[in-house]
């Protein structure tokens, strides 16, 4: 499986960019997927994750403010609006692949830059 995210760049506070990662490879065996995000000295955190169940959980920060969609079955888009500061980082696709519940293997993209000036 490989990931490859688009989309991040330099934004203004309040405003919107929208993330994409496409999916390739053996995405039929993809359990979960979803977004992360780190800032220098913190460590990666989730910002929204989509479940074997269809379901989405959203970090608290980030919550009525993004949105993640599937735009086709290849393709994982992360919608942000009223951008603040904070949610400056990198931000990375990923998805696992599980068995009998149990993580087995993890994918990341490459990472794409969000930087949101005050």
């Amino acid at each position: 499986v490989q990931l490859a995210e688009s989309g991040g760049g330099l934004v203004q506070a309040g405003g919107s960019l929208r993330l994409s990662c496409t999916m390739s490879g053996d995405t039929f065996i993809i359990v979960d997927k979803g977004w992360y995000r780190q800032v220098p000295g913190k460590e990666r955190e989730e910002v929204a994750i989509q479940d074997s169940r269809g379901r989405i959980i959203y970090a608290d920060s980030v919550k009525g403010r993004f949105t993640m969609s599937r735009e086709n079955t290849q393709t994982l888009t992360l919608q942000m609006d009223s951008l603040k500061p904070e949610d400056t980082g990198v931000y990375y696709c990923h998805a696992n692949y599980k068995a009998l519940g149990v993580v087995r293997e993890e994918f990341w993209g490459q990472g794409t830059q969000v930087t949101v000036s005050a």
